[in-house]
């Protein structure tokens, strides 16, 4: 299997950019996009059954992560250059390009993180809340705690580029997979 296990619901098929990586151990189900150079890693699941879920180019979905949708009413969409860290839960949001979700964090429905917006590690960001650019929340529920300087925002732009590179070890190292 070319990569990981993609499963169809209600005839809709997952898709997946040939230059994306999906974790032999991870799962994809029904209406999802992967990007060009994506990376979806072991044991995510992302189930698009009752909506659909997008994700750009140059995103990573860091081990054990959920994505789901809300039926009917939000889908879930991931722009490029998105870190999402381990074991977080993205629910029927919006991920702009370049946010951050650190490890074990969650984003519920109706949420936005903006360009650049940031939510910390072990975070819940309540239905309907916006992150803006620049902006580090933190914690439960997550709430501004300060604004980031560019710099201390460039250093979260290391991680996608990270991710790609080693989702192509992955992939060489399990032959292709």
């Amino acid at each position: 299997m070319p990569h990981g296990p993609l499963y169809p619901f209600e005839g809709k098929q997952p898709v997946v950019d040939p230059s994306a990586w999906v974790a032999p151990t991870a799962a994809v189900i029904g209406d999802v996009t992967i990007g060009p150079r994506s990376n979806i890693w072991y044991h995510c699941v992302l189930r698009g059954d009752t909506n659909f879920i997008r994700i750009g180019a140059g995103t990573n979905i860091q081990d054990g992560t959920i994505i789901h949708v809300n039926a009917g009413r939000q889908a879930t969409s991931i722009g490029d250059d998105v870190t999402v860290g381990h074991a977080a839960i993205i629910h029927a949001c919006t991920l702009m390009n370049r946010a951050f979700v650190g490890m074990g964090a969650t984003v519920l429905d109706d949420a936005v993180i903006e360009e650049g917006g940031v939510l910390a590690a072990g975070s819940v960001l309540p239905p309907g809340k916006r992150i803006a650019a620049l902006e580090l929340w933190m914690g439960n529920p997550a709430k501004l705690v300060r604004l980031l300087t560019v710099e201390q925002r460039a250093g979260f732009d290391k991680t996608a580029p990270h991710y790609v590179e080693l989702s192509g070890r992955h992939r060489a190292s399990l032959g292709g997979a």
